[in-house]
């Protein structure tokens, strides 16, 4: 218990950290993925950017609740700090959620089919290599903390890796097999995932760390 206290100031400073890279991240994803959607005509892609977006903000959100406990904050104020983020990071899980399912409905309905993009490609390559690694971080500084708000954040992250591989996986079946409903019927797949880390980060539950 000690060692876990003297540590909460390392642990900090490694989450604020963190978040500072994925907001760094976030601008210039969601910017380049915004940007391929737009010129061609990628929903997925698009979907993507609005994904960085949402992030974005939930790295926002950590941030604050981070810097209040850092700053010695009095422990009922920094209850309430991370019942807010908490709440703020679950909403942005149901946010997402509901915007995979308008999205991918739109597509299978209108059949639109993911255009080949390089930058599309190497971006989403490097969104699959990268955002586990920063779920990771979060996820470990979460367990260490008992913040549940930094979980939902990890769980934002994985999702972005989550929709990097499906808008690979919908590239390569439409291009090899013409399966142009693959991207969204993967992306459908997402859904159930942000529902449960949102419902956790809402109420609050830091033991939730273990998946």
């Amino acid at each position: 218990m000690g060692s876990q206290i003297r540590r909460r100031p390392t642990e900090l400073q490694r989450g604020l950290f963190i978040e500072a890279i994925t907001i760094v991240w976030m601008v210039l994803e969601g910017v380049v993925a915004i940007g391929v959607g737009i010129a061609t005509g990628s929903g997925a892609a698009f979907a993507f950017g609005i994904d960085s977006l949402i992030e974005l903000g939930s790295a926002g959100v950590l941030i604050w609740r981070l810097r209040a406990e850092a700053m010695e904050t009095p422990a009922s104020y920094l209850e309430t700090v991370e019942r807010k983020a908490g709440r703020l990071v679950g909403g942005a899980l149901f946010a997402l959620a509901g915007y995979v399912v308008l999205q991918s409905a739109v597509a299978l309905v209108l059949r639109v089919e993911p255009t080949p993009s390089l930058v599309g490609i190497g971006l989403a390559l490097a969104s699959l290599v990268g955002m586990p690694v920063l779920a990771r971080v979060k996820k470990n500084v979460a367990e260490a903390i008992g913040s549940a708000a930094l979980k939902g954040d990890a769980a934002c992250s994985l999702t972005c890796a989550y929709m990097a591989a499906t808008l690979l996986v919908g590239l390569a079946l439409n291009w090899l097999l013409g399966w142009w409903w693959a991207d969204p019927v993967a992306a459908l797949g997402i859904v159930y995932f942000l529902i449960r880390e949102g419902r956790e980060a809402w109420n609050g539950d830091p033991c939730c760390c273990n998946d």
